[in-house]
């Protein structure tokens, strides 16, 4: 397994850990339970939100659903597509995890859209991912307007 996909694995375990810190309480008048974190890598009840995990997805959470959630944050329908990915792909999921505060993945997606019809083509995963390290990687100033799901930088 590549380096890569290691590292995000690593990232969905410290999802999963801050799952665990999951606390409930009972809101008394109509009786729903309300869950309560206190993460340490991630704004999870934020990323929660975002993928529509209810509370029930949220009792039966598991490392394989991190697994899933983190390669849905990077575009990949499920971890087995994430896990199957050229090496291009793979190293462009890793950059757009490590540098979600510059840009969100939707945005990523209009901007890559943008080049194509600017350009009547299709770029392929080698194109995305020298444009990635250019615009976005190897350069400072940008900053995502949709925040970074990471609780601290690294």
């Amino acid at each position: 397994m590549s380096k890569n996909i290691d590292y995000l694995k690593s990232q969905a375990q410290k999802l999963f850990k801050d799952y665990k810190t999951q606390g409930w309480y009972q809101d008394v008048p109509d009786g729903s339970i309300y869950f309560m974190y206190s993460p340490v890598y991630f704004d999870i009840e934020r990323i929660f939100f975002d993928y529509k995990l209810d509370n029930e997805h949220q009792k039966n959470f598991t490392l394989m659903k991190a697994q899933h959630l983190i390669s849905q944050i990077l575009g990949f329908k499920k971890w087995t597509d994430l896990i199957n990915a050229s090496t291009a792909e793979i190293e462009l999921a890793r950059l757009l995890w490590d540098n979600q505060h510059k840009i969100h993945l939707e945005n990523w997606k209009m901007y890559v859209a943008q080049i194509e019809a600017e350009n009547n083509t299709t770029l392929d995963a080698e194109s995305r991912l020298a444009i990635f390290k250019r615009v976005f990687a190897d350069v400072n100033g940008h900053q995502s307007q949709f925040g970074d799901y990471r609780l601290k930088k690294h």
